[in-house]
């Protein structure tokens, strides 16, 4: 006996989650389909408990070493990890409830358990008590996502060896952490974990931390990580990583580091094996990415994909912007077509980093002839009022249209100010119209203003 539906979702993160309401909108009977639970690594594992964890941090680093610029004192100052630990399980637990309710008001199905395609229209749903149960549909969206993936020769134990999902939902922190990896995930939880005196090592086999953003912002991360205390060893690749006793030992070519825990953080693998998609005909890449064209559509009529699981750019917001797409491609609404080189990019390290299009490096590459312009965030008044003023603003700009290019951004809360950028880039305004906009004072957002003073030529508080 099977149930019919005219849209089903296989996966409830915030691609798939987003991509069933936005077809329960648009008049679709719907129902979504997770092993494990609502909302997806993003809520439970990853984006929001670890914000929660970063804000702690913030804290702790204020007031191990900095309580004397805001005139505070006091003996034997106690940091106790397991309260930032409860406080970012209450946060995730609180939004994921709200997908709960968020499906309930849209009248999507939820069945909990493992998907598997029985055909192109129809998937078997199995319950941890082994219970099938048939769903059918005109549409599947496959939007599973990825997992941390692991290196040759190391086993993840979990408990000393951890990938980011272990690392996360640890109520204690160890005395010292090797870091593999020195992307997004590997300069955030060096943050949290240095914030609490841990002794942090990253080593990272690219030249510099953040390898894909600006070769400027990643060498002012670098110096801002490192005025913190922590170590950063990059174009260094590891010869091996094991436990020995109570300690993991890291072997380097020219040293072997001898830590309490190891952390990888280097890529992720796609969520696309056990769904019975290659039974079913869809195509997938050498490297397990479900492919997909503009539509979110896969080769076989009728089964879409979405998210991590399509390797076009793996941000939550990504994913939540594909699934809009492919929702209301099948409700036959009107939408846009992704430009996946100017999707926004944030970092929560400290200082944040948030950017989105071409670097410097790569607007030259393109053979543009470009401008830029640049705003440090210690000639903002605000900046100097929070006490938090590393990092710059630049915008680069096609010199002959004055089209903005990309921006990159290192500095106090930049993951906020990156919206008026893209929606400048988007609508097409220049740099000229971000000047004349009028910028409240004293805000951080006057730094977008001024760096586009500069892009100008008409630069006004530098």
């Amino acid at each position: 006996m099977s149930e019919n539906f005219d849209v089903v979702v296989i996966g409830a993160g915030p691609a798939g989650y987003v991509a069933a309401i936005r077809a329960a909108q648009l008049k679709q009977k719907v129902a979504i389909v997770d092993k494990q639970w609502l909302g997806g690594v993003c809520l439970n594992v990853g984006c929001i408990p670890s914000k929660s964890l970063l804000k702690n941090a913030e804290v702790a680093h204020t007031l191990r070493h900095r309580a004397k610029d805001f005139g505070f004192s006091f003996d034997n100052l106690k940091l106790d990890y397991s309260v930032a630990f409860k406080r970012s399980r209450s946060n995730s637990d609180r939004l994921v409830k709200g997908i709960g309710f968020l499906m309930k008001k849209n009248n999507i199905a939820v069945f909990m358990g493992a998907a598997q395609f029985k055909t192109k229209d129809t998937i078997t749903v199995t319950d941890k008590d082994g219970k099938a149960t048939e769903l059918k549909a005109k549409n599947i969206i496959v939007a599973t996502g990825a997992s941390a993936a692991t290196l040759p020769g190391i086993t993840i134990d979990g408990k000393k060896i951890v990938t980011y999902w272990e690392a996360i939902m640890q109520d204690t922190l160890p005395k010292s952490v090797v870091i593999v990896g020195a992307g997004a995930i590997g300069v955030e939880f060096a943050t949290i974990w240095n914030s609490y005196g841990v002794d942090v090592t990253i080593v990272e086999l690219l030249p510099r931390v953040l390898p894909r953003e600006d070769e400027e912002v990643s060498k002012e991360l670098t110096k801002e990580l490192t005025k913190n205390g922590i170590k950063i060893k990059t174009g260094i690749k590891f010869e091996s990583i094991a436990v020995s006793g109570d300690k993991v030992k890291v072997k380097l070519p020219d040293e072997t580091l001898e830590v309490d825990q190891a952390l990888i953080a280097t890529s992720f693998t796609p969520n696309s094996k056990g769904l019975g998609l290659e039974a079913v005909g869809v195509k997938i890449s050498d490297r397990g990415f479900v492919e997909i064209n503009e539509k979110m559509q896969t080769n076989v009529p009728g089964i879409w994909a979405i998210g991590d699981v399509t390797g076009k750019l793996m941000l939550a917001h990504v994913g939540s912007a594909m699934g809009i797409v492919a929702a209301e491609h099948i409700g036959g609404h009107e939408t846009v077509v992704l430009n996946y080189d100017m999707m926004p990019r944030a970092t929560y390290c400290h200082p944040q980093v948030a950017s989105f299009g071409l670097t410097e490096a790569q607007a030259k590459e393109k053979g543009y002839t470009i401008k830029v312009g640049r705003f440090p965030f210690q000639a903002n008044g605000k900046a100097l009022g929070l006490g938090d003023y590393a990092g710059f603003v630049k915008i680069i700009t096609d010199e002959k249209y004055g089209e903005i290019l990309g921006a990159h951004m290192i500095g106090p809360e930049v993951t906020e100010l990156l919206p008026e950028l893209t929606l400048a880039q988007m609508m097409e305004l220049t740099p000229h119209e971000i000047a004349r906009n009028v910028h409240a004072h004293p805000t951080l957002s006057e730094t977008l203003m001024e760096a586009a003073h500069g892009a100008s030529g008409t630069p006004i508080h530098i």
